[in-house]
């Protein structure tokens, strides 16, 4: 039971029990991700890794989803007048672009630098930037029936924190990014992009018990545990490959191909909903599966 609670527009922060459960709240919006969304949750990260009273962390969804995405929907920023500062936010430079996901990336990567081990809890749609969230946790739980992709990859362009590789490795992070499929939880925890999928009403039962059990656990030696795992990542390349990720997104977003062409056209003419629909509409329903062969 929560001894300690604090709201905030985009989330809520519980403590009880040495876990901290940190929830997305914007459960109108699919949990999308905004700009303020990021700057509190990357706050509270921050918080529940300072406070002593914290061993474990467990991030959540609220509503039907964990996280669809970035909204795309929102104004990331705005134009400033004729006589005010211009800034590079509102550029359209290669370099730019990368200064944008840089920043953005240095409060989703927050999950990897903490010193506390983080659990994402991962229920409906886990798409786009709510990979960048969960794929950065140390731990994956599922439901069975989750829907975990990115399927901006069909026409937006390539992952901008990326860690589908080290979860499952080459063959499957391709025909993931390649397609923009999405898998479920159960495929998703056969093939190792997450640990573990349970049936959804047994979720948070589950990653509560995970928790708990973690926190059982001095702060000082599950720090000493993540940090050998997390630099054996670093030693294959993990870190560097998430500024190269940036570079790479910014580079796919200069495509002139038919499908980046159209998305960009229907979402100028017609709003998000008709550009989302034509991107996803040829591949059907979008799921990859993991085919028994019994």
């Amino acid at each position: 039971m929560a001894k300690w609670l604090k709201t905030t527009d985009t989330l809520t922060f519980a403590v009880g029990d040495r876990v901290a459960r940190i929830t997305l709240a914007r459960p109108d919006k699919r949990n999308a991700l905004t700009p303020a969304s990021l700057a509190e949750l990357a706050d509270a990260l921050l918080e529940a890794d300072d406070r002593t009273d914290v061993h474990a962390i467990v991030l959540a969804g609220a509503g039907k989803d964990f996280c669809a995405g970035y909204d795309l929907a929102g104004a990331y920023a705005g134009q400033g007048g004729a006589d005010e500062p211009a800034y590079r936010s509102t550029g359209s430079s290669i370099d730019d672009d990368c200064w944008q996901l840089e920043q953005t990336q240095k409060k989703t990567i927050a999950m990897f630098d903490l010193h506390k081990p983080v659990i994402a809890q991962v229920h409906g749609n886990c798409l786009a930037g709510g990979t960048d969230l969960a794929l950065m946790c140390d731990m994956v739980v599922a439901a069975d029936d989750a829907r975990i992709g990115f399927p901006a990859a069909r026409a937006n362009g390539t992952p901008p924190q990326n860690m589908f590789v080290y979860h499952c490795g080459p063959q499957w992070a391709k025909r993931l990014l390649m397609t923009g499929d999405w898998i479920s939880g159960r495929d998703a925890a056969r093939i190792g992009l997450v640990m573990e999928s349970v049936p959804a009403a047994e979720l948070t039962q589950a990653v509560d018990a995970l928790a708990r059990r973690v926190a059982l656990v001095d702060a000082d030696l599950l720090a000493a545990h993540k940090r050998v795992v997390n630099l054996s990542l670093e030693l294959q390349g993990a870190r560097t490959m998430q500024r190269l990720a940036c570079e790479l997104d910014a580079r796919a977003h200069l495509s002139r191909g038919p499908r980046r062409t159209q998305f960009r056209s229907d979402m100028a003419e017609h709003g998000l909903k008709t550009a989302l629909r034509n991107r996803d509409e040829a591949f059907g329903d979008g799921q990859a599966k993991v085919r028994d062969r019994d």
